[in-house]
C-alpha cells in the first residue's frame, strides 16, 4: 500500500502545482513560535529535549490517525491518509518550478528576478559573481532535492506501516529548524535561549537527514558520472562545516556537481551556461527519482517493505 501511495503522491507532486500554496503551512509558524515561547520557561532542560517535545506534539495528530487506521493498512482510508500526508510533507516548494523560474529569469535578463529565483533555491546569500552564482544554484538543486524529495521518501519508506508518520516527522523537524533559524537571525546573537533552540533544531534535523543525504549522494553517483562523483566523495572540502546539516549539504553539493560533469562550451555565454547547468542538474534529480521508484518497487515485490 505504501508503494501505491508513494507513486500517487509523486504524481500529485508533479501535476497539482496549483495547490502548492496550501503546503507552505504558514499557520504552523504561530504554533511553533508558541512552542518556543513556552520553552523559555524550562531553562533547566536541554534545548534538544525541548525541540524534540515540540516536534512530537506537532506529529501527534498524524500518529493518532495512523494508529486509528492500524487495521486498515491495505485499505482505502489508509491510502488516502498516506497520499495527503505525503503531499504536505514533500516540498514545500516544487524544485522543478523553482528551476524553471530561474531559467526563465536568465532568459529574460532580469537581474532582480534572477537574484530572487536563485535565492529561492540557495536559501541563503547568492554570490554577486555570475559564474559563482551559476555554480551555487546547480549545487543547491542537489541539496534541495534531498530536503524536499528524497529525505521525505526515505523516512516514508523506512517507517514501514507508519510511513505517513515518518514523512511528516521529517517535514516537521525541517519546519521547526527553519523557524528557529529565522528567529535567531531576527534576534541576533544577544538572545542565548533563541540561539540554543536554533542549534538544537538544526542538530535534530541534521541527524534525520544524515542517512538519506548519503543515499542521495550515492544515487547521484549512480545516475551521473560515477567516477567523478566517487572522487569528489573521497576528497572532502567541508572542513569548516559547523553542524551535521552543513556537512551533509556540502557532501550533496560536491558529489552532485561532480556527477553532473558538465563540459564547458566555447560558444556559450553565461546566460546559456546557467540555463544548461540548472536544467541538467534537474534532469539528474529526475533520473535518480526514477531509480528510487524502481528500487522501492522491487523491495516491495520481494516483501522487504510494506
Amino acid at each position: 500500500m505504501n508503494l501505491i501511495a508513494l507513486l500517487i503522491g509523486l504524481a500529485v507532486e508533479r501535476l497539482a502545482t496549483q495547490l502548492f500554496h496550501l503546503r507552505e503551512l504558514r499557520w504552523l509558524d504561530h504554533i511553533i513560535d508558541a512552542g518556543f515561547k513556552q520553552a523559555e520557561r524550562f531553562t533547566r532542560l536541554s534545548p534538544l529535549i525541548l525541540v524534540i517535545v515540540l516536534v512530537t506534539l506537532l506529529v501527534l495528530p498524524v500518529f493518532a490517525l495512523t494508529l486509528i487506521l492500524g487495521d486498515m493498512l491495505d485499505k482505502f482510508p489508509y491510502l488516502i491518509l498516506a497520499i495527503v500526508v505525503l503531499f504536505f510533507s514533500l516540498g514545500p516548494k516544487d524544485i522543478g518550478e523553482d528551476v524553471d523560474e530561474y531559467c526563465a529569469a536568465l532568459e529574460a535578463g532580469d537581474e532582480q528576478r534572477i537574484q530572487n529565483s536563485a535565492k529561492a533555491l540557495v536559501e541563503g546569500d547568492v554570490p554577486a559573481d555570475s559564474l559563482l552564482r551559476i555554480q551555487r544554484v546547480e549545487q543547491s538543486v542537489f541539496v534541495q532535492a534531498n530536503n524536499r524529495l528524497f529525505a521525505v521518501i526515505f523516512w516514508f519508506v523506512a517507517a514501514g506501516p507508519f510511513g505517513p508518520l515518518g514523512a511528516w516527522g521529517y517535514r516537521v523537524t525541517d519546519l521547526v529548524r527553519r523557524r528557529a533559524v529565522f528567529k535567531a537571525a531576527r534576534h541576533g546573537d544577544s538572545d542565548e535561549n533563541t540561539k540554543a533552540m536554533r542549534d538544537a533544531a538544526v542538530s535534530l534535523h541534521g541527524w534525520l537527514a544524515w542517512i538519506p543525504a548519503r543515499l542521495t549522494a550515492l544515487g547521484y553517483a549512480v545516475a551521473g558520472h560515477f567516477d567523478a562523483a566517487l572522487g569528489a566523495w573521497r576528497a572532502p572540502t567541508e572542513h569548516g562545516a559547523e553542524t551535521q546539516s552543513e556537512y551533509s549539504e556540502h557532501l550533496l553539493a560536491r558529489v552532485g556537481a561532480a556527477a553532473l560533469a558538465l563540459q564547458e562550451e566555447d560558444d556559450e555565454d553565461l546566460t546559456q551556461r546557467g540555463d544548461r547547468g540548472a536544467r541538467a542538474a534537474m534532469r539528474l534529480v529526475i533520473r535518480l527519482l526514477l531509480i528510487w521508484a524502481v528500487v522501492i518497487a522491487a523491495m516491495t515485490l520481494y516483501g522487504r517493505i510494506v
